[in-house]
């Protein structure tokens, strides 16, 4: 079986220039030297860059064969003699910027197809209207009065409804289901997304639930990214909408009405009931839930697996089912943990 390389690199770069593409200082090391990959700590070779910033790999740091390494000045002194060294005050965020230039088909997605341009494979009503420069994959569909931006990819058996808008240099992964929605530009759909179907609204009462139509569309703003098979229902009667660089993981809920800020994460599993409203720069950990009609104030943070029923006030940081307030919850967690302690020393003879 042969061994692919999906992302090649674009390299090799030398160091120098790379330090100046992610704004680091090279303290070690000869800036003509020439870097082709980057690679994790224990993996790294001669010709390789790896990066270093959570302290829990620091053995692995002081051991890697890497021919250069990012870290902070902090750990300057732990890096291997060899290695050409780097500072940069977020190791994370410069070598993040260096990938870009190594392995732009990383960060530019292509389809899976392979082939740029219109596949006469695909579906595309007379009706709607494509930029330059724009791939369509096979078994892709694209409705009636659609408009799609230059650059953006729609990806094999993507289904793109009539009328919808998306703007340029976008990608819509495979299997993905856009619809009744408004796409601004550089946004990344992951492949399974389903977009603006009917929220989950119903009537109910003895005599059964009356479906109550569901109107509105969804608003997706620039630089949003939205993981592998996140749902996002459309509007009631107002818009959903997601605000600018918003970073969605996968397996996300997103119920009608519900406002998103600018530049939120939303960790994988996340649930977030209809008409909710989260400020800017809020962040929703892994497993975590919301009810209906809440507001998350700016910068708030909710920790994995909470379960939120109340208003959350601006920079707050929340844990537990109900989630309150982290300090309140570790004082109820040591008294309860006490208690237990207590209880077990009066059994024991």
């Amino acid at each position: 079986m042969t061994d692919p390389v999906f992302f090649p690199s674009a390299g090799p770069l030398k160091l120098g220039d790379l330090a100046k593409l992610c704004g680091g200082e090279l303290v070690r090391g000869d800036g003509e030297r020439l870097v082709v990959r980057v690679a994790a700590l224990d993996q790294a070779g001669p010709d390789d860059l790896a990066f270093f910033e959570n302290p829990r790999y620091l053995d692995d740091f002081k051991a890697t064969r890497a021919g250069a390494v990012i870290c902070s000045a902090a750990h300057v002194a732990a890096a291997p003699a060899e290695a050409a060294v780097l500072v940069a005050r977020q190791p994370y965020r410069a070598v993040a910027q260096i990938m870009q230039a190594l392995f732009p088909t990383a960060f530019r997605l292509e389809g899976p197809y392979g082939e740029t341009g219109i596949s006469p494979a695909c579906h595309i009503h007379p009706d709607a209207r494509l930029e330059a420069d724009v791939t369509v994959e096979p078994g892709a569909v694209i409705g009636a009065g659609a408009e799609i931006g230059r650059g953006t990819v729609i990806s094999a058996n993507a289904v793109i409804g009539k009328g919808v808008r998306i703007g340029r240099d976008g990608y819509v992964g495979a299997g993905a289901t856009v619809a009744f929605a408004l796409i601004g530009n550089r946004v990344i759909i992951h492949p399974g997304v389903r977009i603006g179907q009917d929220g989950f609204g119903f009537a109910m009462g003895p005599g059964g639930h009356l479906k109550v139509p569901q109107i509105g569309r969804v608003i997706i703003q620039d630089d949003v990214e939205i993981g592998a098979n996140t749902t996002i229902d459309r509007g009631s009667n107002r818009d959903t909408v997601i605000g600018e660089g918003t970073k969605i993981d996968n397996e996300v809920q997103i119920g009608h009405n519900v406002e998103v800020g600018r530049h939120c994460v939303l960790v994988a599993k996340v649930g977030i009931s209809g008409s909710s409203k989260l400020g800017d720069y809020v962040a929703l950990g892994g497993y975590s839930g919301l009810a209906g009609h809440l507001t998350v104030g700016m910068g708030a943070q909710l920790a994995g697996g909470s379960m939120l029923k109340d208003d959350m006030p601006a920079g707050a940081r929340w844990i537990g089912m109900p989630a309150k307030p982290i300090r309140e919850w570790t004082k109820e967690q040591m008294a309860i943990k006490k208690a237990a302690q207590d209880k077990t020393g009066r059994d024991e003879p």
